[in-house]
């Protein structure tokens, strides 16, 4: 295929300028592998964890972005920040997106 591209683009028999489709061809290409190797995973990857948060319910052990341990015992009534359980009698207040890892509810790390 690239083959096909740059002999057409090579051959100019009358003598005329550049096709200009063909000399932006590269950056198209650049484009396009970024696109596929690099926005599309980060796009894919950040709904994966939209997904993780909003299933979050009560009683899921979970891991914070700062490593803190813990097990999840509500909600506040605004629904942006979950109650977190840490040890007896020491529960935080937790932002949903600064929640990294939810593990099964039988595990605990």
């Amino acid at each position: 295929m690239l083959e096909f591209i740059l002999l057409i683009a090579s051959s100019n028999p009358e003598g005329e300028g550049a096709n200009p489709l063909i000399s932006f061809l590269p950056f198209i290409l650049i484009i396009v592998v970024m696109y596929f190797l690099m926005i599309r995973p980060q796009a894919k990857k950040q709904k994966e964890k939209q997904r993780m948060v909003e299933a979050l319910k009560k009683g899921d052990n979970i891991v914070t972005n700062g490593g803190i341990h813990g097990k999840v015992m509500g909600f506040t009534d605004d629904n942006k920040t979950v109650i977190v359980k840490v040890d007896d009698n020491v529960k935080l207040n937790i932002d949903k997106s600064a929640i990294g890892i939810v593990l099964p509810v039988g595990q605990k790390n």
